[in-house]
């Protein structure tokens, strides 16, 4: 299991991710752009407020989203992983 350790948006829909083994490299979630929950990202200042929940090593975003720190691994390693997305109830 890989833990993030930094996270930075650097761009629209782009965070560049640090994790706990010294891998680093961003990750575009733009194909997410205006589908059903993610178009909370269409709000620049949403998609800012990103943090690493210190309990679930996920991506959250207000508690609404978050995106699994492996698959996001996986991704910044370009082995073709799209991030694993959840809702939270």
């Amino acid at each position: 299991m890989k833990k993030l350790v930094s996270v930075k948006p650097i761009a629209p829909f782009q965070l560049w991710l640090c994790f706990d083994d010294g891998v680093e490299g961003t990750v575009d979630l733009s194909h997410l752009k205006g589908k059903g929950i993610f178009t909370a990202f269409d709000n620049p200042s949403f998609f800012e407020s990103v943090k690493i929940d210190s309990q679930s090593r996920a991506l959250v975003w207000d508690n609404e989203i978050d995106l699994c720190a492996d698959s996001l691994y996986l991704n910044v390693c370009n082995r073709n992983s799209e991030p694993r997305l959840h809702q939270n109830a």
